[in-house]
Parts: structure tokens; sequence; C-alpha cells
């Protein structure tokens, strides 16, 4: 079986965008591949955070994974801190990467905003995320399409140790994207992506989230004023991200339900999706609570880690010999 790496932030509350960009993978490729999925909590420190929150944060994530289906029996689930060799292999890309191409990651330019001076873990992020991709040997990583540069960069990275170090030291992934419904945008700004950081808490739908809050925030999201349920990025983005929840969530497509609401506007759409959006996402909410009142989690984690990092320390000797380090 195929090896597959994905991990995702434990900063705010996992929204649709990262579920259906990334989680929902995560789930179809466990029966037939060997996944091994992280709470990446050192990306996280990029900017400040509270440490009680964060630990907070941390298992809210992990009780997220195991909801939305991801199964220990078929899946390696740990923290990225637990296993010491993402901090390692880090410093070893670190030191083949160049100040060039770090600084032409999107990403950096958007979180930074320009600034002359920026933390040096924002810029250095992208490293550490191609060290967890690397360390176990992934060959699939399935991302939403926003971290296509991103996994670029990481096989860049792999080619370019693998040409000076041995074409066995590393192997060179695969990013694997949603076809449909991998970008979703924020309801109030339809030309930006979703975001757990935006402050507008209307602006995203979280997996969390209680029926009331979903519906403000559905009935609020930003469309245009004719009225026209149409499925057209460039001049009704707003519909357009609308009709393309619409149509993952319920399985029907964008030309079905243009059909559907031709001639009926947008109020009537709305209120169809509020309740496609909490029926979908109501089994998700009780499992995460089944999760988290079964106190297995965290021995859950603990066994993840330990296995995570008999892997990790081997890909870690094989590269630290190609290099020349230790004795």
């Amino acid at each position: 079986m195929k090896r597959v790496f994905s991990g995702i932030q434990p900063t705010g509350n996992i929204h649709i965008g990262n579920y259906l960009g990334a989680l929902k993978q995560f789930v179809e490729l466990q029966d037939n591949s060997d996944c091994i999925y992280c709470i990446v909590d050192l990306h996280s420190i990029t900017v400040p955070q509270d440490p009680k929150k964060l630990r907070e944060s941390i298992r809210n994530v992990a009780a997220l994974y195991l909801a939305v289906g991801v199964d220990p029996k078929k899946s390696t689930v740990f923290v990225q801190s637990d296993v010491p060799g993402h901090s390692e292999l880090s410093w070893i890309l670190t030191c083949c990467s160049y100040t060039g191409e770090l600084s032409r990651m999107t990403q950096f330019k958007q979180k930074s905003k320009e600034k002359e001076s920026a933390p040096t873990g924002l810029f250095m992020y992208p490293v550490l995320m191609a060290a967890d991709i690397l360390l176990y040997d992934t060959q699939i990583v399935p991302v939403g399409d926003d971290q296509k540069q991103h996994i670029e960069l990481t096989r860049d990275l792999a080619v370019r140790i693998n040409g000076k170090y041995g074409k066995d030291t590393l192997v060179v992934p695969e990013g694997k994207y949603m076809k449909s419904g991998a970008r979703i945008m924020a309801l109030d700004e339809p030309t930006n992506k979703m975001s757990k950081s935006a402050e507008n808490e209307f602006s995203r739908i979280s997996l969390l989230d209680p029926p009331n809050k979903i519906k403000k925030a559905i009935m609020r999201a930003t469309t245009d004023s004719d009225g026209e349920v149409r499925f057209d990025v460039e001049n009704k983005p707003g519909i357009s991200n609308l009709l393309s929840i619409y149509s993952v969530f319920s399985g029907i497509s964008i030309e079905q339900l243009e059909k559907k609401y031709q001639g009926s506007g947008y109020g009537d759409f709305k209120k169809d999706l509020v309740e496609v959006v909490v029926d979908a996402l109501a089994p998700i909410q009780q499992k995460y609570n089944d999760v988290m009142e079964s106190g297995e989690l965290d021995k859950i984690l603990k066994e993840g880690a330990e296995k995570a990092g008999a892997i990790a320390q081997k890909t870690l000797r094989r590269v630290k010999e190609n290099f020349g380090l230790g004795l």
C-alpha cells in the first residue's frame, strides 16, 4: 500500500473548507493506503499562542479526526511535537533550501503582509511542512489545492537532495487534490479562501457550529443583486461558492441545482442549504462528543506517536548516513 501523510494545525475550529479540502480525503484513503495523520502543533507556534488554549485545540482537532471517520485501527494519528524527528529533519532540509524560493511562497507573502521584518517561523514554515511529509517516506499527500506550492517545494527539496546525496535519500511525494469543492471561499468575502483566523466569525462554518450559527452564517452570506442561482465564479463568486458547498454536501451536481432553483431566488436556496449543511454536520458533532467522553483519545495519540516515531527513525538514519552525519 502507498504511504499517505497529511496534517492540520490546531488553531481555531476546523471549518468546512478544511473538511472538504482535506479531511474527507483522509477517510477515503485509509482503506487502501498506509495513512499517517498528524496534528501539526509546531506549525501553530509560528504566531503567538495561549498554551492552555493550544493544548485544548490539539485534543479537539484529534477528536475531530476521529469524528469525521479516521479510524486509528487503520491510520496512525498523533501529535507532531511528540515525534522529535520532525524538527531534526526540518533543520537538514533548511540547510538545503534557499531564501529566494522561500520568499516567493504565496502564504508567507500573505501572512507577513509584505513587511520588511516578519517572524522567522512564518518564513521557514514550508520547510517544516516538507520535513513532515518526507520524514515518513510519503508517496501521497491529500491537501486542499491552496497547498500546491508547498507540495512543489517539498518535491523540489527531495529531488535536489537525492541528486546530491543519493537517489534513495528521500521519497518524492505526489499531492492529491480534490477536483471539486476543495477551495471553499469565505462567506462574507467570496473572493478569499475560508479561514479559521478571519475576524468575522460568520465568514466560515466550523464543524462544531450549532444549527443557529450555521443558519446565520449562510443567510448572511454575500451574494449579488440579480437573484439568479447560477454558477459563475468570475461574475457571481458568492452564489457560486454556496453552490459548491451545497453540491459537495448533498451529492447533487451544480447543474442540477441550477435547474432546481431556476426562478426561485436566493431565499429558498439559502434556507435549503442551511438544512443540508446542518444535516451533514450532525453525525460528525455526535461522534466528536462520543470521542471526547470516551477517555480513549490520549491513549490513541500516544500509540500513534510511538508508531510514527519508529517510522521516522528509519528515515532519519538513512538521511543522516547519506549526509555523513553521526558516527
